[in-house]
């Protein structure tokens, strides 16, 4: 399977690059010789177990998280209950209900938003963008006023951004204007992701999944190795096909 081809992709890549530094020349490796070392390395199906689970985990995917954990016997480091009220919290700020979202947040932990005044800028920057989405002119008017502004005075970063949500009443055709993309779905996912982030780290869980950082390592490796030697390497991460070394 390609977390397979993955983890051990890696390993082997650090020892190829320590060989391949001794020399001045760029070597070339066969794919024989690839495959075969990337065989030798021995990855515990446990370790990979819990990478898989990690993933679900983070990301919310709490039923494949529960029929994983039947089927692979891997206990998840977090209680997979806390999952669905975390997964509400960010369904509400996707769909754009953030003051529900806020509620939700309050009821999980207060001192979350009390102790993290980006987040709870960026969620009222949030209601702010849905009630101009809305067309709600006036009522957002004054919900910047009230209770965005104050929070600009005090930080310059966020007078900067609450400059540029309230620029989108500036245009009527807010979709070609130079702020648009605040009304776009990625600006929801933005927010509803560092929601996720804080949500996971009150609760002392890490806040990324391990397997992404797993593939940037991946990459990084690559691009350092390529200096060094032609080899077999993955170019579509979604396969983890190895490509024949260019000659």
């Amino acid at each position: 399977m390609p977390r397979l081809v993955y983890s051990k992709f890696i390993d082997w890549l650090a020892h190829v690059y320590v060989y391949c530094a001794q020399g001045t020349s760029k070597k070339v490796i066969t794919r024989e010789e690839w495959e075969k070392k990337l065989n030798d390395v021995k990855i515990r199906k446990e370790d990979m177990n819990k990478l898989v689970m990690n993933f679900l985990v983070t990301e919310g995917y709490v039923d494949a998280a529960e029929k994983f954990r039947m089927e692979s016997g891997t206990e998840p480091d977090i209680d997979l209950a806390t999952i669905t009220d975390r997964m509400a919290v960010k369904k509400a700020v996707q769909c754009g209900n953030v003051e529900d979202a806020i509620e939700k947040v309050n009821d999980l932990n207060p001192e979350i938003l009390d102790t993290n005044p980006q987040l709870f800028f960026h969620l009222q920057q949030q209601r702010l963008i849905e009630l101009i989405r809305n067309g709600k002119v006036e009522e957002a008017l004054e919900f910047a006023q009230e209770e965005l502004a104050p929070r600009g005075e005090e930080n310059q970063s966020f007078l900067e951004e609450l400059e540029r949500t309230v620029a989108l009443l500036a245009f009527e055709d807010v979709t070609n204007c130079p702020v648009g993309e605040l009304l776009d779905i990625s600006q929801r996912l933005k927010t509803a992701s560092e929601v996720n982030a804080a949500i996971l780290t009150s609760q002392s869980h890490e806040k990324d999944p391990k397997l992404p950082s797993l593939l940037k390592m991946l990459i990084w490796a690559q691009n350092q190795l390529d200096e060094k030697a032609a080899y077999p390497r993955i170019s579509n991460l979604s396969t983890a096909m190895l490509e024949d070394p260019a000659a």
